[in-house]
């Protein structure tokens, strides 16, 4: 079976996604499939090891664990079944504190931040659709890094279960989180992995 064998108006499921065997990562948000960008550019690349390593070295010795994509995380929304789940992503960063929540196939609920390093594939309709499923599936902090800008834009959930935004963080600025106290990330040394060329 190839990919261009699925019906795409059709819905599918995490039982669905784990049968398939193609080449190609995908996603499932909300049941619609969303195929991933090719392989990250190394300006990708070398945010997400420059973001990746310094959440390493501040969680060492502590109980929140960071994960790098590929690592898929299911977020249930009907129940937990693999037919009853119908939104597997795979983040290019996220932060787990609940250990319970990580099992033999990646993470089985929200974890506690995910970070997005966009790239110029991903689409509105799948930027929207992420960012609708990790607000209602409770994900404390949404981290979009737009190396185009470069700017980061941190989403933080309410009381009330909904998204507040911030003003986008630029180079000159440390992002800091209480999820993780006394972490601080220098976006001018995240940043500072792109060459002036690459930015044009």
């Amino acid at each position: 079976m190839e990919l261009d064998d699925l019906d795409l108006s059709l819905e599918y499921s995490y039982a669905d996604y784990l049968q398939w065997t193609f080449e190609d990562r995908l996603e499932i948000i909300k049941g619609k499939i969303f195929k991933m960008s090719p392989a990250p550019s190394p300006v990708h690349q070398r945010i997400s090891m420059e973001i990746s390593r310094e959440l390493s070295n501040y969680l060492k010795g502590k109980s929140c664990e960071v994960f790098s994509a590929p690592f898929d995380v299911r977020l249930p929304h009907r129940g937990k079944k693999n037919r009853e789940i119908t939104t597997v992503v795979q983040p290019d960063l996220c932060v787990i504190c609940d250990p319970t929540k990580v099992d033999r196939r990646g993470c089985l609920g929200a974890p506690d931040i995910i970070i997005e390093i966009l790239s110029p594939g991903n689409s509105k309709k799948e930027l929207k659709n992420k960012y609708e499923v990790y607000e209602e599936s409770g994900v404390k902090e949404y981290w979009m890094i737009v190396p185009e800008i470069p700017a980061a834009f941190v989403y933080i959930l309410n009381p009330d279960g909904r998204y507040e935004g911030v003003r986008p963080l630029y180079d000159e600025t440390v992002l800091a989180t209480p999820i993780l106290p006394g972490f601080h990330l220098d976006l001018k040394e995240v940043f500072g992995a792109i060459c002036p060329v690459e930015r044009l």
